[in-house]
């Protein structure tokens, strides 16, 4: 019995790894599809664009795998605690991962509708966004690849910063379409970019806090998505 459950436990350990490598892969090739869209658009690529949109079949068919290795491995292995908390996060993850790549790729479509002889000042801001939602997303994943909850806090902390790029770009862009009516159309466009940037980095929150509960077995509490792990530390002293 004993070389059973050991057997078992190899397999199952071996099961996870994998997992957790086509996560890490999916992951990585939706950070590199929305760099990837966000150069296009500043550079007017439609080459490099429609290499995006044909991309995104890539991070499906991982989604797909996974989604299959997970259920099986549930199935035949029977996770208990921690272990069915993780595989079911990695189902919940691959969805959220799955939808990033997606907003990647509506980020791409929109650069063949831009006109690439104008410059709108919106544009460096919001690569610089991007930058920022691809750290939260690289780190969220991060996060679940070395069960750390203490990065999964700090990758909500910082989704505040890709919220005050959102609400800033909005209101240039508003600002620029009233002084400028030719560049509704356009500025339209960029408006659509600035909120699919925030929604990728909720999706990085979502995926920290699925992280956190996988590491903790608690939920995380909505006074600590605000807060880095040394805010909440320093506040522990306080009320001691």
């Amino acid at each position: 019995m004993a070389i059973v459950n050991e057997h078992t436990v190899k397999a199952f350990d071996e099961d996870l790894n994998r997992l957790r490598g086509l996560i890490s892969e999916m992951g990585g090739r939706a950070e590199q599809a929305l760099l990837q869209a966000m150069t296009a658009l500043g550079n007017g690529d439609q080459s490099l664009a429609a290499q995006v949109v044909e991309g995104d079949k890539k991070i499906d068919a991982l989604e797909a795998e996974v989604e299959q290795l997970a259920v099986q491995t549930i199935a035949l292995r029977a996770p208990m605690a921690d272990d069915l908390r993780e595989m079911i996060a990695a189902l919940k993850i691959v969805s959220v991962v799955e939808r990033i790549g997606d907003y990647a790729k509506n980020i791409a479509k929109r650069v063949a509708l831009m006109d690439p002889t104008r410059s709108i000042e919106a544009i460096p801001v919001l690569t610089s966004m991007s930058s920022l939602v691809a750290e939260l997303v690289h780190d969220a994943l991060d996060s679940f690849a070395a069960r750390d909850a203490e990065l999964a806090v700090r990758v909500t902390v910082r989704d505040k910063n890709v919220d005050d790029f959102y609400n800033s770009i909005f209101r240039t862009l508003v600002t620029f379409m009233m002084e400028n009516p030719k560049h509704i159309t356009e500025s339209a466009h960029l408006l659509f970019v600035a909120k699919n940037l925030e929604r990728m980095g909720d999706h990085a929150t979502n995926i920290a806090e699925m992280v956190y509960y996988v590491v903790t077995g608690e939920r995380m509490e909505e006074r600590e998505r605000g807060k880095s792990p040394e805010d909440s530390a320093a506040a522990e002293q306080e009320q001691g």
